[in-house]
This record gives structure tokens, C-alpha cells and sequence, in this order.
């Protein structure tokens, strides 16, 4: 499907952010964006925004405060919690089956987006951001380094949470 760019475990990887993912990113501008995948027997078996709530939300209570943490130190605005219209604070802002897309306003112009997508077998956990202000951008650079890390211990969990439950 993708071209991996980084091995870095047999199930989750990073690879370069599929146009399939990319187009549904609505920010202006793109500032920073990655993607990690994971290839699978069951993707289909969940929708993309089940997949997302177990990717962000299916964590210990001091896992996911360790999240929305991290979100609001980069000035992340997440909303309720928990929510229908919200994963793990993060407002649903499309959904269907084969993809949501997530997003979150910010008190410092560091506007962030999630796409959660599923296809052919693959479950892609993509992120975007524009940052705005320079002190979006200095607080960004601080935290980027932990950031595609995070993502595939995030995804990796969900996933080895899912074929423990077959």
C-alpha cells in the first residue's frame, strides 16, 4: 500500500502521509505532518473512529491525563471528555467507516489535526499542524522529536489491545 521509511516494529510503522490521508487535512496550511501505519488481519472488523477511541482513549487513567497534558502544554483546546462528538477531547469533525477526521482549536496558534484512516487491510494514524505564531512554532519544536514515538506506541497498543481481545 505505502512505502514504509522507518522500521521500527513488526506491526506499526512510520511511512510518508498517504494522499488519501492528506486530502482530507483541512488546515490552510501544513506545517508538519507525519504518519504511522499498521497492516493487519481485522482493520475492517472496527470503524475508523472506533479505532481512534482505542488509539487515543483505551489508555489507564494516568496515560490518557499524561495526554491531554501534553495537548494542553502545546496549547491544544481539547473539549469534553468523555463525548460522542469528541475523542479524548478532540472534536470529531467528519466520519465515516473508513476514516475520521479529528480536530482541536489552540490558545497559542497551533492548529493540529488527526486523520484516523482504514484501508485494504492497513489502519493509517496521521497528524498535521499549522502553526501561526512564533511561539506555536517554538513550543512545536520542542516537542516534535517525542512525537512520532508516541504515535506508534499509541497505535501499537490499540492494535496488540485488539488481537489480545480475538
Amino acid at each position: 500500500m505505502v512505502e514504509p521509511t522507518t522500521q521500527t516494529s513488526a506491526a506499526v510503522r512510520e511511512i510518508e502521509v498517504p494522499p488519501g490521508a492528506l486530502a482530507l487535512c483541512t488546515l490552510a496550511r501544513i506545517d508538519y505532518q507525519n504518519a504511522v501505519i499498521a497492516e493487519f488481519d481485522g482493520v475492517a472488523d472496527r470503524t475508523a473512529e472506533q479505532w481512534a477511541r482505542a488509539t487515543l482513549e483505551d489508555h489507564p487513567t494516568a496515560m490518557r491525563e499524561a495526554m491531554t497534558n501534553g495537548f494542553g502544554a502545546l496549547g491544544v483546546r481539547l473539549g469534553p471528555i468523555p463525548s460522542d462528538d469528541h475523542v479524548l477531547g478532540w472534536q470529531v469533525r467528519q466520519r465515516t467507516p473508513d476514516h475520521v477526521l479529528l480536530g482541536a482549536g489552540s490558545a497559542i496558534g497551533l492548529l493540529p489535526e488527526i486523520v484516523v484512516q482504514r484501508a485494504d487491510g492497513a489502519l493509517v494514524f496521521a497528524y498535521f499542524n499549522q502553526q501561526e505564531t512564533d511561539e506555536a512554532r517554538t513550543r512545536w519544536a520542542a516537542a516534535e522529536h517525542t512525537h512520532v514515538p508516541a504515535m506508534i506506541r499509541l497505535l501499537q497498543h490499540a492494535v496488540d489491545r485488539f488481537h489480545a481481545g480475538r
